[in-house]
């Protein structure tokens, strides 16, 4: 067998990514996301491409910030890895965006699974499982509870202290891998980086508060480069408990109707429960599941 060869694409090699099978339906899940064709790379064997991957970034970036595409045929892992490792740009985080239940059909699994090698061999390693929810105007639009007062702050340091507070006892994997890191101060200033990074405005950002002014947390209405999308919803500690995460969500949501909306993106890690549950209740359909890793540090010192 042939070492392979690593090829970044350009204009005249870029259909070469099209050439191996998608069993995961990667293309359909990336049909509103645009990748350069110079952050492309595939791995040929024998000229047959055994292994692709893309790496994605915003419009303004000038380095991308993950890989969202990742595919190996089987058997070719190594080759896969190689793909990753040899890689010109440090992308700490990989993400795979799998079928609804793919644990649940053996050919889904076996071709999620040889990703999954391929990455952990490339020095990745598995950070958090999450549900991808796209709504749209056929899932019915919920009503807004009416217990919360809705306003914009222009102070970003008003969003800094409340997301530490929100830091300081999350359920959010990213967020609890920034805190296990750097502490609630970087958890927070990656979180507002994000909100700064949406090419939406700025004056979106909402702070929620009781009728008797207190503060409950914060909801960001944003736009991604593929669309509307809910950015963040958080709830303060001491607010917990009364099911104040949905009166954001619905919030958000119809916030970002009222700018034309007519589909929403969101996702929330599978471990955290209450917040499935309010995406439910709010009539956010699962789509996808997503799979993210994160590079180990011996990875990301390279």
């Amino acid at each position: 067998m042939t070492d392979p060869v690593i090829r970044t694409l350009d204009d005249s090699t870029a259909h070469l990514f099209d050439t191996l099978p998608d069993p995961l339906r990667l293309r359909e899940t990336h049909r509103r996301t645009r990748h350069r064709t110079d952050w492309k790379r595939v791995a040929l064997r024998d000229g047959r491409v055994v292994a692709r991957a893309a790496w994605w970034g915003g419009p303004q970036d000038t380095e991308p910030l993950l890989v969202n595409w990742f595919d190996v045929a089987e058997g070719e892992e190594e080759a896969g890895a190689e793909l990753l490792r040899g890689a010109p740009w440090r992308a700490d985080e990989l993400e795979l965006d799998l079928p609804a239940g793919w644990r649940d059909v053996p050919a889904l699994r076996s071709a999620a699974e040889t990703r999954f090698s391929a990455a952990r061999q490339a020095g990745y390693e598995l950070l958090v499982e999450r549900y991808n929810y796209r709504w749209t105007p056929e899932c019915g639009l919920p009503d807004r509870p009416g217990r919360l007062a809705f306003t914009p702050e222009p102070d970003d340091s008003v969003f800094l202290g409340i997301l530490r507070d929100i830091s300081s006892a999350t359920l959010d994997a990213h967020a609890r891998r920034a805190v296990a890191k750097g502490g609630v101060e970087l958890a927070a200033q990656e979180d507002l980086e994000i909100f700064h990074w949406f090419p939406s405005p700025r004056q979106w950002w909402q702070i929620a508060r009781t009728p008797e002014g207190e503060p409950v947390g914060i909801h960001i209405p944003a736009r991604n480069p593929s669309g509307p999308v809910i950015g963040y919803i958080g709830v303060l500690p001491g607010q917990r408990g009364h099911g104040y995460a949905y009166d954001l969500l619905v919030e958000c949501t119809r916030f970002l109707v009222e700018q034309g909306a007519q589909t929403i993106g969101a996702a929330t890690d599978q471990g955290n429960f209450p917040m499935a549950a309010h995406f439910a209740k709010a009539g956010y359909p699962v789509v996808r599941e997503r799979v993210n890793f994160w590079a180990t540090a011996e990875t990301a010192a390279r």
